[in-house]
């Protein structure tokens, strides 16, 4: 039995300190997920609260197909795109919005050449509905097809979104936006 399958055990025991170790491990990484979704750093905090909670009530169910820290990161994401859909955030914009980006545009993904610095920059000056597309996407790997059922949007329209995110991406990358 690796240390995660024990602390895992000993959570279903009710053990407190088997909590305490199995949040301090990926605290850092499930927030890291919220934050780039909701933003709002009072509400990213209340989110991980709730989401850890939220595992550690469902601890008894998990079943170690998928590690923790991907499991409770999808909780924490659901939580936070029920934020998102509180805020009515929408994600169809109308063609007056659209900035210039055509849908039909091809994308340099060569261009893609920035330092990390650089595109964390760039994406926090997404609006925030390709901000959200693109960090589901890209950064936590979540196929277009869930994603368009998580916001509520045709499979479509969540992959246009995306490619329009990348495409505005560039735009501020190499014009400065």
């Amino acid at each position: 039995m690796n240390k995660q399958e024990e602390l895992i055990a000993r959570c279903k025991q009710g053990d407190p300190s088997a909590y305490t170790e199995l949040y301090h491990e990926h605290v850092g990484a499930v927030y890291n997920s919220i934050i780039r979704l909701v933003r709002h750093t009072a509400e990213a905090e209340d989110i991980l609260q709730e989401s850890f909670v939220a595992a550690f009530q469902g601890i008894a169910g998990f079943t170690p197909t998928v590690g923790f820290r991907a499991w409770v990161k999808k909780i924490a994401i659901n939580k936070s795109i029920d934020w998102i859909r509180k805020q009515k955030i929408s994600f169809v914009e109308l063609e007056s919005h659209f900035m210039g980006i055509s849908e039909d545009a091809g994308i340099d993904e060569a261009a893609f050449q920035y330092t990390m610095d650089a595109i964390a920059a760039a994406i926090e000056l997404l609006p925030d509905h390709y901000r959200t597309i693109f960090n589901l996407y890209a950064i936590e790997n979540i196929p277009h097809g869930e994603i368009a059922h998580l916001l509520g949007l045709e499979n479509t329209t969540a992959r246009t979104q995306y490619h329009r995110a990348k495409q505005k991406l560039l735009m501020i990358l190499t014009k400065g936006g």
